[in-house]
């Protein structure tokens, strides 16, 4: 039956059809609903700083140790290349400047690639320290003997991480430590012997390395800051210490980021269409939703600001097995004080719960802002969905120190600017043009900053598992 014949059935009913009556009532509607909304915990428990000049400057204490980076490296087949200027990333080569770039490609191609089986040794305790070790692809443990002779794990590396680096500007020393491959590892290795005949032949690089050298030798803190002279303990009438504080003489500023759009609304809609909702204000709240989502991916994965690309090296540790486990967990902890907050993707969250599962230990539950909340160590674990997923169904989990009052991680916006709707949310109605459409410009600006480097800490290559 055709749907004609459906309605004229319907008509030669006994009684009037629910298709006639729909005609004379009103139906209950939603408003305008979008998959997509998350709870955006981020930007939630941020602690938001005034931005009025566009730019934030991090003042800090002087650091002789200068930070570094994983490195990136390229393929052809199995053969690994070196990305010359990633060699910059290594404190030994951190800020030399090589205006032709031929220095350093001449010293990427020098390094030899070697390939270790698990449970190989890459390097051995009390053996010669000749070589800078990159991993290119693998996972590492770092070793050391115990008290008693038992082996303690210093540390995991992964690709990008490097090792040596110090060691081949020195002489006669020796690895302090094993590094043994824990999965099968590809390895990029330069001799000692070859830095050194490239120092040789480079004035400028030379003076780059002695600086490097002197900084290394200057008074620091654990930190490596550099050192604040005190006495203690004294007793009498001793000479007491000089001292004072430097500071960084290039801070980090950091400037407000923008996410934009212009939304377009057609003059006969919003005359003729705005009862019983209002469609301007419907198409703005979507929008704006669309925005803060946005927003919090990118001050996550933002290549310049985002937390996951701006948390320290000495900051991020690898899972030792592969999935989330409570020692992981301790082990980020432990990282630094106060950790208020883990932030993970819920496949993560779930990840970890196996893996307690497993052991037969029950996380606590903790409030938040009236909402439930599974933790570690009291510290909540908050899911957020910004957080990728690799091709190699692994992620990362974050955690965090919050507030300025506490030297952790800040949220950065400029509040009080015109046509805002939100706190450093606008919307600028722009001209109608020549096809009767309003252009509604809505703009939102942002940034994070990690405020000293133990602010924030990530647990890498966390693997999900089925």
């Amino acid at each position: 039956m055709t749907t004609s014949q459906k309605d004229v059935a319907a008509h030669e009913g006994t009684s009037l059809s629910t298709a006639g009556a729909r005609q004379l009532a009103t139906t209950t509607k939603t408003q305008p609903v979008m998959q997509g909304i998350s709870p955006r915990y981020l930007l939630n428990i941020l602690p938001w700083v005034q931005v009025s000049g566009g730019t934030y400057r991090v003042n800090r204490r002087l650091t002789y140790t200068v930070g570094d980076d994983r490195l990136n490296f390229s393929n052809i087949g199995a053969k690994v290349e070196i990305i010359p200027q990633e060699l910059l990333k290594l404190p030994l080569m951190r800020g030399f400047q090589d205006v032709d770039d031929l220095l350093i490609r001449t010293l990427a191609g020098r390094f030899t690639q070697k390939h270790y089986k698990a449970g190989e040794n890459i390097v051995e305790a009390g053996k010669s320290a000749e070589h800078v070790m990159l991993i290119a692809h693998g996972k590492a443990q770092k070793l050391k003997a115990g008290k008693y002779g038992d082996p303690v794990v210093l540390d995991t590396l992964a690709d990008g991480d490097h090792f040596g680096d110090q060691a081949v500007v020195e002489s006669n020393d020796v690895w302090p430590f094993t590094v043994k491959a824990v999965t099968a590892c590809t390895v990029m290795a330069l001799p000692q012997d070859v830095f050194e005949s490239l120092i040789n032949q480079s004035p400028a690089l030379k003076a780059h390395v002695a600086r490097y050298q002197a900084n290394l030798k200057k008074p620091q803190d654990k930190a490596g800051q550099s050192a604040i002279a005190l006495a203690a303990g004294h007793h009498g009438e001793p000479v007491l210490p000089g001292t004072f504080v430097d500071y960084e003489l290039k801070p980090r500023e950091y400037e407000l980021s923008v996410a934009q759009t212009i939304l377009r609304v057609h003059t006969r809609v919003s005359d003729i269409f705005n009862d019983p909702m209002n469609q301007t204000a419907e198409q703005l709240r979507l929008t704006i939703e669309a925005l803060k989502e946005r927003k919090e991916w990118e001050l996550i994965n933002n290549p310049e600001f985002g937390l996951l690309h701006n948390a320290d090296l000495k900051q991020r540790i690898n899972t030792r097995s592969g999935p989330p486990t409570p020692d992981d967990m301790d082990e980020l902890v432990s990282r630094r004080r106060k950790t208020r907050y883990f932030l993970a993707h819920p496949r993560a969250i779930a990840a970890f719960g196996r893996e307690c599962n497993k052991r037969g230990l029950y996380p606590t539950v903790v409030d938040v802002g009236g909402a439930k909340f599974q933790a570690w160590r009291g510290v909540p674990i908050l899911p957020c969905d910004k957080l990728p997923i690799s091709r190699e169904n692994t992620t990362s989990i974050l955690a965090m120190r919050i507030g300025q009052d506490d030297q952790g991680v800040v949220g950065l916006h400029n509040a009080g600017i015109p046509d805002e709707v939100e706190p450093s949310l606008t919307v600028k109605r722009m001209a109608v043009n020549d096809q009767a459409m309003t252009n509604y410009l809505v703009s939102t600006y942002y940034s994070a900053a990690v405020l000293v480097p133990d602010a924030l800490g990530v647990l890498e290559n966390v693997a999900l598992g089925g």
